[in-house]
């Protein structure tokens, strides 16, 4: 599993753009996050097909970088996201995202993007 993380403008219209150009590849999306700083936004994408949403990103002009997604499913109460952090940083593991990929029944599944991927998922197994 790939993560694109997309530097985006704050303006109007930026994520229509990003999800047109996945779109037009037939790009089905498992998961996204996205958030605005200032002037600044930040969206990240997993895709069903990695091949599919690079070439579709590229084709659009949009430019990204990608990584490795580490996933944890986790018990879905108090304290569980504490005891993967304090995992990744005894690891010294610095996380560059982290969100939801689904719920299911009491089970959360966290994607971890993280600095050093290998050393994450040895931190959180």
């Amino acid at each position: 599993m790939r993560d694109f993380a997309i530097q985006l403008t704050h303006r109007p219209g930026e994520i229509a753009r990003v999800a047109h150009a996945l779109a037009r590849k037939d790009v089905n999306l498992r998961s996204i996050a996205a958030m605005a700083f200032h002037n600044q936004g930040l969206m990240h994408v997993i895709a069903d097909d990695i091949e599919a949403a690079r070439s579709a990103l590229r084709e659009g002009s949009i430019p990204f970088e990608e990584s490795d997604v580490v996933t944890v499913l986790l018990e879905n109460k108090a304290g569980e996201l504490e005891d993967v952090a304090a995992k990744l940083s005894n690891a010294g593991v610095n996380l560059l995202a982290t969100f939801v990929l689904g719920l299911d029944g009491d089970l959360v599944e966290l994607a971890l993007i993280a600095d050093d991927p290998k050393k994450a998922k040895k931190a959180v197994e």
